[in-house]
């Protein structure tokens, strides 16, 4: 980050799209976070982003996520262009591939929240800009790197240290799993079985060398564990069903279950919190709740990726 201004790629260099954590090796996911750090510390230059642009893509809603983004690229002196899938021909028959190639003539880079991953993997295969994802279907990996920093803050280096999820195997229990891999953290997921991890995805966590199990019961999972991890039981894709909540039921973080972790366990949660359903008012406004700073902490996150993306620091 020496220059005063971030420099595009050169031409035929490869994007460097930010789509899942697998797709990256350690030291790169370690890189983008301490670049992240240090936007939030203020080093380095004030805005090297200036005469950029960074289209935003939103085809499911969002408030964090674009808030974020926004506030991330103009800090750094950067534009932003927020679209709809409502407001583009994408939504009207346009193809993805011709959405990139257009897209790439006219800005420096693209965040896609998308409601499936097969969208966002298309347009960063035509595009020669970075993509990023700003949450698919299936992953989320922005909101893990921000979890990643916020558990570094308050407890040091998150390698073998151990983790928690609570809940639904959804989106972000993906990127949470690819985390653990990638960061060299054990992580237990307790499920109910009708909605466990991807068995592919746990499949390519064991050949990886992670130490990644699920269970059943959440007792099991949460003891010692030093950060417990839970989100709505109800994603955007799905039916709020009594079944489906009675099902989730048993997985609510509360006081109990939070006394079986470590006694300097942390909690997080990527918000929105359904509060009463998959966390108490208890643990969300209690002393192990650190949610805020983690919601804070995506802007920051953001920032790494976005330098890292668009080769500001080399």
């Amino acid at each position: 980050m020496s220059a005063a201004r971030a420099a595009p790629r050169p031409a035929g260099a490869a994007p460097r799209h930010f789509l899942d954590l697998r797709d990256l090796d350690p030291a790169t996911l370690r890189r983008i976070l301490e670049l992240g750090r240090a936007c939030k510390r203020g080093e380095g230059p004030a805005r090297p982003f200036a005469g950029r642009t960074l289209a935003l893509i939103f085809e499911r809603p969002s408030t964090r996520t674009r808030v974020s983004f926004e506030l991330a690229m103009r800090q750094l002196g950067g534009e932003t262009i927020v679209l709809t899938g409502q407001e583009m021909q994408l939504g009207r028959g346009e193809t993805i591939a011709d959405t990139a190639r257009v897209l790439s003539r006219y800005v420096d880079a693209v965040m896609l929240r998308t409601d499936r991953a097969a969208k966002l993997h298309e347009l960063a295969g035509a595009a020669s800009i970075p993509v990023i994802n700003g949450l698919s279907d299936l992953s989320h990996p922005c909101q893990i790197l921000a979890d990643v920093m916020t558990f570094e803050e308050h407890r040091g280096p998150i390698a073998g240290q151990r983790v928690a999820w609570l809940g639904d195997g959804n989106n972000v229990a993906r990127s949470l799993i690819e985390a653990a891999v990638r960061f060299g953290f054990p992580l237990t997921l307790a499920c109910p079985a009708r909605f466990a991890p991807d068995p592919l995805l746990l499949d390519w966590a064991a050949g990886e060398g992670g130490a990644v199990r699920v269970v059943a019961d959440p007792a099991e999972a949460a003891r010692g564990a030093r950060l417990l991890v839970t989100d709505t039981w109800v994603s955007m894709q799905d039916e709020p069903t009594e079944e489906r909540l009675g099902l989730l039921a048993p997985y609510q973080v509360n006081a109990a279950l939070l006394r079986e972790a470590a006694a300097d366990a942390l909690f997080m949660h990527c918000l929105p919190a359904h509060r009463g359903e998959e966390v108490t008012d208890e643990v969300m406004d209690g002393p192990h709740s650190v949610v805020f700073d983690e919601a804070e902490n995506r802007l920051h996150a953001q920032k790494g990726v976005l330098v890292w993306a668009l080769g500001a620091a080399g």
